[in-house]
């Protein structure tokens, strides 16, 4: 069996390691993939990034299972483009991919539905949007309406933070169009949660809970980035916080996916806070989440590539989830600076001595493995506690080494 995966972040190549220990894999082309993945077993990497050339390799070379990481992939399309010409791939189509594209779109999917989410108003006039917010209560959350690389998230705690926010979205354009539009959403307390799933349409199952880490620096301050470690299952999700999310923010959306009739066959990751009065959603992503996949793959016992097949023949109502008892925790490693200015091209030492690393802004050159980006490798532990789990990746971090490498010290402790 011959596998494409589409993307090259830390988030694919966890997806390679576990597809590649299905014994009928023989081949795992990652497009473009990073100088880690290089080194996985079964992977090769391929200079391709247009969903038209993608496609077409697929067809040259019999691939018969395709898995996009990255979700501007998907709201361009690319389903659609594979499905066209009769190949296997798994993830949503471009219309059903709007509940990541567009936060508007989401926010009204979710109020139709009855999902249980904050109030909100819509936006794509600056001046309408000010005068908004000169009467709001404080703090409050400015989104982009676009996607942003996860960076399209403003807390507000005064007017003066909201009206500079509002005028790099809409006027200085810093996220290239995507927060021409802007949602502006009331301020939740609370812990969050990131909730994996898989759906074929007809049901959804939920993977394992995790907590993520957006901010850079610890105890949750400075700006955010793609993620900076997580943990799973998350200790905030109780059985009666599950019991809530299922009843006021799973089913619903379920509902309003065979409502919509989208052709929805892929990954539904849902953003929540477990506020005093339960979860409440905060964003929908169509993809496998960065760095949540890190450490949600890891703990889960069933076949990747079992599962992704019985979602694309509509059998999941049939398929039995099953899971590590213990905990998983992984940190990332960045380059000094990010997720602002840093630099690329230092050697990166030390890869071979932890248990496991999935790398991110890595390329190999001449034999060695070199910095290429701002995240850049990440360590994933298990453990029977959830502290274990923690020492074991923080352990395995120190063993790796490149110059200036930065990473939190409270990953999974910051409550």
């Amino acid at each position: 069996m011959r596998v494409l995966i589409v993307g090259s972040g830390g988030r694919e190549h966890a997806i390679a390691w576990k597809v590649a220990q299905n014994k009928n894999v023989e081949k795992i082309y990652c497009a473009p993939g990073n100088g880690g993945m290089v080194l996985e077993n079964k992977c090769e990497n391929i200079v391709l990034e247009d969903k038209q050339e993608l496609a077409d390799f697929a067809e040259r070379n019999k691939i018969e299972l395709t898995i996009v990481g990255p979700e501007g992939y998907l709201t361009e399309g690319i389903v659609d483009e594979f499905k066209k010409r009769g190949l296997r791939i798994f993830g949503p189509s471009k219309e059903a991919s709007k509940l990541e594209g567009s936060k508007a779109y989401s926010k009204a999917f979710m109020k139709k539905y009855g999902v249980k989410t904050a109030a909100y108003e819509v936006f794509d006039n600056r001046d309408k949007a000010l005068k908004y917010l000169e009467k709001s209560e404080y703090p409050i959350v400015i989104k982009a309406d676009g996607l942003a690389a996860g960076k399209g998230v403003v807390i507000c705690e005064e007017y003066n933070k909201a009206r500079l926010t509002i005028d790099d979205f809409m006027v200085n354009d810093v996220f290239k169009g995507s927060g021409k539009k802007v949602v502006i959403e009331e301020f939740l307390e609370g812990p969050e949660a990131s909730i994996l799933s898989i759906t074929d349409g007809n049901v959804i199952l939920p993977f394992m809970s995790a907590k993520d880490h957006k901010q850079i620096f610890d105890g949750g301050k400075g700006p955010n980035t793609g993620g900076m470690g997580a943990v799973s299952p998350n200790p905030y999700c109780t059985p009666e916080v599950l019991d809530a999310f299922y009843k006021d923010i799973m089913n619903p959306t379920l509902n309003g996916i065979r409502e919509e009739g989208f052709d929805y066959t892929g990954i539904i990751f849902f953003g929540i806070m477990i506020t005093k009065k339960g979860p409440y959603l905060l964003e929908y992503n169509v993809r496998f989440g960065d760095p949540e996949t890190q450490a949600v793959l890891p703990i889960m016992d069933n076949d990747l590539v079992d599962l992704i097949n019985a979602a694309i023949d509509k059998r999941l109502d049939s398929f039995d989830l099953k899971w590590y008892s213990g905990f998983s925790c992984c940190v990332v490693g960045a380059s000094k600076g990010y997720p602002s200015k840093y630099e690329i091209g230092f050697d990166i030492e030390g890869l071979k001595k932890p248990n496991r690393v999935f790398t991110a802004g890595v390329i190999y050159q001449n034999g060695k493995l070199k910095t290429n980006g701002g995240r850049v490798l990440c360590t994933q532990a298990l453990g029977k506690t959830l502290d274990e789990a923690i020492d074991r990746a923080y352990h395995d971090l120190e063993l790796v080494n490149f110059s200036g490498m930065y990473f939190r010290k409270d990953i999974g402790r910051y409550k």
